[in-house]
């Protein structure tokens, strides 16, 4: 058997490959952002928006999964093969993919909303009020994932699952705000 099939993804080398790839890919999203912000073409607006798109999906998909490992996590015996292995992904998913999409979120957000709308409309305000909160809650899920990490946790499998639907709402409430405008 080669080397590279006994290998577990919760080695450190894939760990090292997973992160560096992870920052390759952040790099090359900043790298294109600032190429299009240097070129300035005249749909730059578009192109902002779609980046911030795609970052609040990246950010969305880590918000709703995360509690969602803490689920099965809450079930696994500390220091067992299984709480480490949901450690080594738990870290990895807030580090490698939901805070730098919740910063390039906020980046290509703010910049939009100086950019188009002058920070001007109570919707405005009442989306950023609510991507505050949404914020909020990854400040949360980043401490419990410190906690896990420590063998630390506190909550039941019940407390993630109601964790689970907070970003969910937030996002309802949030695209709603983003599309409809619904006063101003």
């Amino acid at each position: 058997m080669s080397e590279q099939s006994t290998e577990k993804q919760t080695d450190a080398a894939p760990g090292a490959r997973a992160s560096r790839r992870s920052y390759f890919m952040i790099l090359l999203f900043v790298a294109l952002a600032l190429g299009l912000f240097a070129w300035h073409p005249d749909d730059l607006y578009l192109w902002v928006k779609a980046l911030h798109i795609i970052a609040v999906i990246s950010w969305m998909a880590g918000l709703l999964y995360l509690p969602r490992l803490f689920v099965y996590h809450t079930d696994a015996e500390p220091g067992s093969q299984q709480s480490e292995t949901f450690k080594v992904m738990e870290r990895r998913l807030l580090k490698g993919i939901m805070t730098p999409a919740m910063m390039l979120t906020w980046i290509f957000g703010l910049y939009l909303a100086w950019s188009v709308y002058g920070f001007h409309g109570g919707w405005l305000h009442a989306k950023i009020g609510l991507v505050v909160l949404l914020t909020g809650v990854h400040m949360y899920l980043s401490r419990a994932v410190r906690a896990f990490a420590r063998d630390e946790n506190r909550h039941t499998a019940r407390h993630w699952r109601l964790v689970n639907e907070g970003p969910t709402l937030l996002m309802i409430l949030i695209v709603i705000l983003a599309v409809v405008k619904p006063f101003a």
